[in-house]
C-alpha cells in the first residue's frame, strides 16, 4: 500500500478541465433567509501549493473536486459540478431536458439549472432520474421542479423505501455522525476541511423529494424520453440499496451513478449505514463493461469528472471493479486463516495496479475501514475471543485503564513521549482513556486534540481528516450543531403507513413501557387502509388482523392527518372513538433522539 500513482500524471485535470463553458457570476448561494448554504469560492485556497497539513494526495483530490461550473460532456449532455458534493447532469432531447441526481439541497439545484440556462437556453424539464437512494442525489429536486409537474421521475425499484428509511430510522444519529464526515462545520482552510474525497462536502440548503412515478425494474429495460433512448442496468445492493446505471446508445455515453468513481468508495460509510456488498458491487460492474463498454466513448457518474474513450473508460471500469472484488476476496481469505478485521486491514497489501491508480486510491472509503466493514458483513461484531465477548463500556474501560497505567498524569506524560516518537496511533488511545476517564481534564483533551490534528493533517481519506479535525474541535468546546435535516417533511410524506409506525417504535422508551398495555385501531380512510397498533412488553406491534378485540381507541383519519398527529401529538379534524387517555399514554412513552449527542467524550 506504499506504492503511490505518479503526481507527474495530469490525466485527470486535463479531464476534469476538459468541456469547461463558465460558472456563476455569484459564488454564494443562498436559502430564503439569506443563509449561505454553499459557496463556490470556499475552496479558492487550494490553488496553492500543498502546506504541510495535508496529504498531498488529498490535496490533488481536493484541487479537482472543487472545479466547479457548467461543463459539456458530449453531444446533448452537460454537468454541473462543484455546486455540491454531488453532480447534476443535463441530457438534452427533443424539446427540453433531463435532470439527473438534482443535488443534496433545493437552492445549489437552482442555481445549477440556472446556470445551465445562461449558456444553453430556457429549455423545460421534462423529466427527473434519480440514480439511487441516496439524499444527494434527489434532494434538490424542487429546485428543479414543481410538485404536480406532469413528466416521468425515474428511480430505480426499492427507491423510495430505501430512501427515506435510510433517513428516518436511524437518521438521528447519522446526521450526527455526517458532521464528522463531511466536516461541513469546520472552517475552509488548509489546517481544517479541504475536502471529502467524493466531492467537497455538503451543501446546507432545503432537502426536498418528489415520489417517483416510473420505476426501473429489470436490467435492459428501455424508456424513450423526449427523443432520447435509455437503457437501464439495475444494480440494488452496490454503492445504495436501490440504484441503477444507465446508457444512452445514441450518444455512446453511460452513466455509472455511484459505482464507479474516481476513488475506492465506501464498504460502509462512516455516518453508519447497512453494510453494503463488495461481491456483488464487482459482479454488476463486470456487467457493466460486458453490456456497455463497447458502445461507448465517455463514462460520466454522480461525482468527479468524466472518462473518454473507449479504452480509457473499460480500462477505469476494470480497476474500480477489481478494488471491490480484490478487498472482499483477499478480507475472506484471511478470515479463513483466523484473522480478526483490524489484522487483515494492517496486513492486506493491493497489487501495484491497483494501488498506483489514483481512482482506486482511499479517499472517502478507505482499505483499512473496508476491510473491516467486509469483517463485520460476514463475521458481526464479535472477534471470537472471549475477552471481547462481555467487555466493559467505553467510560468504565478507561477509567480502569487509567487507573492501571498509574493515573492520568502518568498516562499524559506517557502519551507525550509516544508522540515525541512517533507513536501517533497509539497515543491516540491511551489519550482517549484519559478523556473517556474524566471528560474535565482539560489537558488530556488539548493532548488528544494536538493529536487528532497530526492524524487529520496526515490523511489521505478525507472523510477521516475530516473526523479527526471536528474531534479535535469538539474536543476544544467547539461542538458543532447539525445544520441539516435529512427527515425533511417531503421525506415524511413518503413514508408508508408502515414505516411511520416503525418510526414511533423505535422510539418506544422500552423499560418505562413495559409495564404499559394499549391497542390502538387506526382507520385510513384515504388509503382504505386498517392497522391495529398494540403496545406491550415493551414492544409497539402493528397488524392488519386482530382477534376481534376491542380497542382502547379507535381512530378514523387520513395518512396526512397522521403526519401531523406524529408532528403535533394534535387530535383536530380526526374522528376518536373511545379512550382518548390511551393515545396520550402511547405518545408519552416516546423518547427524542439527541441531534448533538457526544462522540469525543463519554
Amino acid at each position: 500500500m506504499g506504492i503511490m500513482p505518479s503526481f507527474e500524471d495530469r490525466t485527470d485535470f486535463a479531464n476534469a478541465d476538459r468541456g469547461f463553458i463558465g460558472t456563476a457570476a455569484d459564488p454564494r448561494v443562498e436559502d430564503a433567509s439569506g443563509r449561505v448554504v454553499w459557496d463556490l469560492d470556499a475552496y479558492a485556497f487550494l490553488d496553492g501549493p500543498c502546506p504541510e497539513t495535508a496529504n498531498p494526495s488529498l490535496w490533488r483530490q481536493s484541487q479537482l473536486c472543487a472545479k466547479h461550473g457548467l461543463y459539456r460532456v458530449a453531444d446533448g449532455i452537460y454537468q454541473v459540478r462543484g455546486f455540491d458534493l454531488s453532480n447534476v447532469t443535463f441530457i438534452e432531447g427533443d424539446e427540453g431536458i433531463m435532470v439527473v441526481d438534482p443535488l443534496l439541497s433545493a437552492e445549489p439545484a437552482v442555481a445549477a439549472l440556472a446556470l445551465y440556462r445562461e449558456h444553453r437556453g430556457d429549455r423545460p424539464v421534462k423529466g427527473v432520474i434519480y440514480t439511487h437512494s441516496h439524499a444527494d442525489h434527489f434532494g434538490g429536486v424542487r429546485g428543479v421542479l414543481d410538485d404536480g409537474a406532469d413528466v416521468p421521475i425515474i428511480a430505480p425499484a426499492g427507491f423510495l423505501e430505501h430512501a427515506v428509511a435510510e433517513n428516518v430510522y436511524a437518521g438521528t444519529a447519522m446526521n450526527r455522525r455526517a458532521i464528522y464526515m463531511y466536516g461541513a462545520e469546520l472552517a475552509k482552510g488548509p489546517e481544517g476541511q479541504i475536502g471529502a474525497g467524493l466531492g467537497q462536502t455538503t451543501s446546507t440548503g432545503t432537502i426536498s423529494l418528489i415520489e417517483p412515478n416510473l420505476h426501473i425494474t429489470e436490467t435492459g429495460q428501455e424508456e424513450v424520453i423526449d427523443g432520447v433512448r435509455y437503457v437501464f442496468q439495475l444494480t440494488p445492493g452496490t454503492e445504495a440499496p436501490a440504484e441503477m446505471n444507465f446508457h444512452l446508445p445514441e450518444r455512446r455515453a453511460l452513466c455509472m451513478a455511484e459505482n464507479a468513481t474516481h476513488t475506492l468508495h465506501n464498504v460502509l460509510t462512516l455516518r453508519g449505514a447497512l453494510v453494503r456488498d463488495p461481491r456483488i458491487w464487482s459482479r454488476y460492474l463486470t456487467e457493466s463493461i460486458e453490456l456497455f463498454a463497447a458502445d461507448s466513448d465517455v463514462l460520466f457518474a454522480s461525482h468527479h469528472w468524466p472518462t473518454w474513450g473507449t479504452a480509457e473508460l473499460t480500462e477505469f471500469m476494470t480497476t474500480q471493479r477489481d478494488i471491490y472484488s480484490y478487498l472482499h476476496d483477499q478480507t475472506l481469505r484471511m478470515i479463513n486463516q483466523g484473522m480478526t478485521g483490524p489484522e487483515i486491514a494492517e496486513a492486506i497489501e493491493l497489487p501495484a495496479a491497483l494501488a498506483s491508480a489514483w481512482n482506486a486510491r482511499g479517499y472517502y472509503g478507505s482499505v483499512s475501514h473496508n476491510v473491516k466493514a467486509i469483517y463485520q458483513r460476514y463475521m458481526g461484531w464479535f472477534d471470537g475471543n472471549p475477552a471481547h465477548l462481555w467487555a466493559l463500556p467505553p467510560e468504565q474501560s478507561a477509567k480502569k485503564h487509567v487507573e492501571f497505567m498509574g493515573g492520568a498524569d502518568a498516562v499524559l506524560a506517557k502519551a507525550k513521549a509516544s508522540v515525541q516518537a512517533g507513536e501517533i496511533r497509539w497515543s491516540a488511545q491511551v489519550l482517549n482513556y484519559v478523556v473517556f476517564a474524566d471528560p474535565s481534564n482539560t489537558a488530556a483533551r488539548e493532548q488528544l486534540a494536538k493529536v487528532y490534528d497530526v492524524l487529520g493533517h496526515g490523511a489521505e481519506n478525507g472523510t477521516w481528516r475530516n473526523f479527526y479535525l471536528q474531534g479535535a474541535a469538539e474536543l476544544r468546546g467547539h461542538k458543532a450543531a447539525a445544520s441539516i435535516d435529512s427527515a425533511s417533511p417531503d421525506v415524511a410524506r413518503a413514508l408508508s403507513i408502515e414505516q411511520v409506525f416503525d418510526s414511533i417504535a423505535i422510539r418506544i422508551d422500552g423499560p418505562r413501557a413495559a409495564g404499559t398495555d394499549v391497542t390502538i385501531d387506526w382507520n385510513f380512510t384515504d388509503l382504505k387502509e386498517e392497522v391495529r397498533l398494540k403496545l406491550g412488553n415493551g414492544v409497539l406491534v402493528q397488524t392488519r388482523a386482530h382477534d376481534g378485540t376491542a380497542a382502547d381507541l379507535s381512530l378514523t383519519l387520513t395518512k396526512p392527518q397522521l403526519l401531523g398527529l406524529v408532528a403535533t401529538g394534535d387530535l383536530a379534524g380526526i374522528q376518536a372513538d373511545g379512550d382518548r387517555q390511551a393515545l396520550a399514554t402511547l405518545i408519552g412513552l416516546l423518547d427524542e433522539g439527541d441531534r448533538s449527542f457526544d462522540i469525543v467524550t463519554p
